[in-house]
This record gives C-alpha cells, sequence and structure tokens, in this order.
C-alpha cells in the first residue's frame, strides 16, 4: 500500500494570508510579531495534523465490490468498501480508476467516516461494448478534522469485469414470464384463439376470458361460470438471425444496433424457453458464423450467453444468400426466424427480398430492423429556412421508406417490426408472443 503526504487547499490558503500578513508587517510594523506567532503555530499545527494521520500505521482498509460480470447497456451498481481504524472521524476523499472503455476520469467521491467504523459508496456503471473491463486501483486522500494535510492510500484493487449481454434484461423478463405478468411491463396480452393449443384445467370465468371457452357441464355441476383454460403448444423452435455486417454498427445511445440485437435475442431466447419452445442462434455477416442448434437442455442459456458474449460486427456486406443455405442445411424443422438486422433504404432490401421469400416459404420469417431516430426528431422539428425545411423533406423520404419496407414485406407473406432500438426488446416478445397466440409456429 503507497503512502504519499498532501497537501490541502486549506494548508495553501493559510499559507497565502501568512504572506499577505507579511506584506503587510512592512507598512505595520507591531503585526510582524503576531504574524510569526501565527507562522510558528501553523507549522507546530501542521507537523500535529502529520502526527494524528501517520500514527495509526495501517489507518484505513478498502476494497471494491463488484458484480462477477457487467450487464452491457444497462446500470450496474458497484460498491467502494471503506473501514477507518483511526479514534477519530476522518474526511476522505475517493477516485477510483475505471477501465478506458467509459471515457470518464470524473469519479470522484468525498466523504466522512466516523471513529473505527465503515461505510459504502456505491455507484453506477453504464458499459456500451462487451468485453473485458480492466479496473484500476482505488486511490483515497485521507484528512483529520485540521484537513492541512492528506494521507494518501492507494489500495490495490485491479481487477478484470467481462461485459457480458444484458443478463439484467434477461432476468427482468424473466420472472414476468414465469409469473405472466408481461403486461405489466408493456407487453402485449394476446387472446388466444383457434384449435392450435392443448388443454390445461378447467377454472372459474374471470372477465376478459373468451365466453366461447365456457364449459357447461363444469359450470352446472358448480353452479359457477367455468372455462376450459389452454396452453400453448410447446417444443416450436425459435431461431434468433443476428446481422453482424457493417449496418449493424449504427449507435445509438453509445450502443451499436447489433449490440442492442443481441440483448433482445438472449431475453427472447429465455423467454421462449420458458415457455416449453426450443431456443437456437445463427449469426452472420460476409459468411455464416455462429450455427447453435435450437433446444431447451438446461445448459442451453448458458450456451447462448457465452455465444452472443463473443460476437463481432464488421465492415463487410452482409450475405444473405450464404444465410439462405445454412439455414436450409441446418434447420430442417419448421420454425419461427427473428432475423435482427438494418435495412436503411427501400432498394437495399429489395437486393435480398429473393433470399428472405425463400426463408418465408419454409419457416415463419420475422424481419426486425430499426428507426433512425434521428431523422424522425428531424421529421417533427419545425423548418423555418429553406435548408431546414430540405432537410425535413429528405428525413421524411427517408422515414417513408421505412414503412414502405415494412408493407413491401408484408406483402411476400413476411413478418416485419420497425422499432426503435430501445424498445427493441419488449417488440420482440410481442410478436413471437402474438404469432404463438395465433398457432403460426
Amino acid at each position: 500500500m503507497l503512502r504519499t503526504l498532501f497537501l490541502n487547499n486549506r494548508f495553501f490558503l493559510v499559507c497565502i494570508g501568512l504572506v499577505l500578513a507579511f506584506v503587510l508587517s512592512f507598512l505595520l510594523p507591531t503585526l510582524l510579531i503576531f504574524t510569526k506567532m501565527a507562522t510558528l503555530l501553523f507549522g507546530l499545527l501542521v507537523a500535529w495534523d502529520i502526527f494524528l494521520l501517520y500514527r495509526t500505521k495501517n489507518g484505513l482498509d478498502g476494497r471494491r465490490d463488484a458484480p462477477s460480470r457487467l450487464s452491457n447497456g444497462d446500470d450496474n451498481e458497484l460498491f467502494v468498501r471503506l473501514e477507518n481504524y483511526y479514534p477519530f472521524a476522518v474526511s476522505v476523499r475517493v477516485i477510483d480508476e475505471l477501465p478506458f472503455q467509459f471515457q470518464r476520469r470524473d469519479v470522484r467521491f468525498d466523504a466522512q467516516i466516523p471513529a473505527q467504523q465503515p461505510i459504502s459508496i456505491a455507484y453506477k456503471l453504464r458499459p456500451v461494448k462487451r468485453g473485458e473491463y480492466r479496473f484500476g486501483g482505488i486511490n483515497v486522500l485521507l484528512s483529520s478534522g485540521l484537513g492541512l494535510v492528506a494521507r494518501r492510500f492507494v489500495f490495490s484493487a485491479n481487477q478484470m469485469l467481462p461485459v457480458y449481454p444484458s443478463y439484467i434484461q434477461l432476468r427482468k423478463y424473466e420472472l414476468s414470464a414465469i409469473n405472466q405478468h408481461l403486461k405489466n411491463l408493456g407487453i402485449k396480452k394476446i387472446r388466444r384463439i383457434g384449435n392450435n393449443q392443448e388443454f390445461e384445467q378447467v377454472k372459474e370465468y374471470v372477465a376478459g376470458d373468451d365466453v366461447r371457452t365456457i364449459n357447461w357441464k363444469a359450470t352446472a355441476r358448480r353452479n359457477v361460470l367455468m372455462v376450459n383454460h389452454y396452453q400453448d403448444e410447446k417444443s416450436q423452435q425459435v431461431y434468433s438471425l443476428i446481422d453482424k455486417g457493417r449496418v449493424m454498427r449504427m449507435p445509438f445511445e453509445g450502443m451499436s444496433l447489433m449490440d442492442y440485437a443481441i440483448n433482445a435475442a438472449l431475453v427472447i431466447s429465455n423467454v421462449a424457453i420458458r415457455k416449453d419452445d426450443k431456443a437456437g442462434l445463427i449469426t452472420f455477416n460476409h459468411r455464416v458464423g455462429t450455427v447453435l442448434k435450437a433446444a431447451k437442455t438446461g445448459g442451453q442459456m448458458q450456451t447462448i450467453v457465452e455465444t452472443l458474449y463473443n460476437q463481432k460486427t464488421s465492415y463487410k456486406e452482409t450475405d444473405y444468400e450464404a444465410l439462405y443455405f445454412q439455414v436450409r442445411k441446418h434447420v430442417t424443422q419448421r420454425s419461427l426466424l427473428l432475423l435482427y438486422t438494418n435495412f436503411e433504404s427501400f432498394s437495399g432490401m429489395q437486393r435480398q427480398l429473393p433470399y428472405l421469400r425463400k426463408l418465408a416459404i419454409q419457416h415463419v420469417l420475422v424481419v426486425i430492423f430499426f428507426e433512425n431516430t434521428e431523422l424522425n426528431q428531424l421529421t417533427h422539428a419545425p423548418a423555418n429556412s429553406p435548408e431546414e425545411i430540405y432537410l425535413k423533406a429528405t428525413a421524411e423520404k427517408f422515414s417513408l421508406e421505412k414503412h414502405q419496407i415494412v408493407a413491401e414485406l408484408r406483402r411476400h407473406g413476411i413478418y416485419a417490426v420497425l422499432t426503435s432500438p430501445d424498445k427493441l426488446t419488449i417488440n420482440t416478445i410481442n410478436q413471437y408472443l402474438e404469432l404463438k397466440a395465433r398457432g403460426l409456429i
């Protein structure tokens, strides 16, 4: 542990005051004796302050408490734990050395620690990239009540924390899926119509139940309105197809579109497994990268997490032809394909439409792509000059093309979801629940 003596601002302010007093002594000689006495007293106080700080060999202990891994795109809470072994209260200034990925040098905390007591300082970090994040030491400048000098403690808290796809979102939606409370999170509750569901139980009627499911025999026996309750068919295959090409490098609030897609794919895979479906994964750019067969075994989610953790985008053009042949080769059963990609123009989508149509013939294909939020803001902004009118008209043209893409995909029997990145997960779950309720998978 490195210990170094530092001079506080109070020390320099007193020094400035003494210098001014000596200058005034040239005009008022009687002031000189008092200035000398004050200087002597100041020197004694500084010596006493140093003695107080260094008479206790290990006066402070500190460490950083962090989760074993950080969640990408979420606020992760970390703690700096400090314990004061001095017989008096101390003031501390804490500077935590963050990984370079955060580009922050402002994580500084001022706190008071009572005599021989511990404290915890909490703060939050939001990583926007997956990978290894290396933290440095914890620097603490400790001062006594005099506050003239400070003793520096550096606690060697060097540690590496991996940043994984958003497991915080995963847990959030997992609990809701188990408890059937997805509607509370803004996720639609779909009316279940059709004959594709399996009978589960007979229960009492509650407001909102389909009157067509009333069980009249059970109602007559119980003298209470009873309905048949059905559950969706299980063991359907749900594949997340993640585009890793250059179109997915576009940022939104610091994160790339691909990282938003990865977080959504992680959540929807977990929700699917919780609903007894099988979850799989395919990543691709100029060639197909990872192919993970759909399954619902105990270790499938951990395999998906580790697979998504290692994905990287590229600047190359996406090859949908290669994707089509790999899907045809590895996905032999009719499945739900959730394709995360991005189309910025109608012509860009048309180039890939032949392969999308082939995928939609054999499977239920949902193309999920992103709104350009900056353009949307521009279309709603007032235009007060010819230049602003031109920019607004251009933005509206590109925004209209996005909606034309949706219409064209649906015209060819392909489901489409146009969403902002921050609503991607909820909109994806909505689409999954709707297709499942309609018996299309």
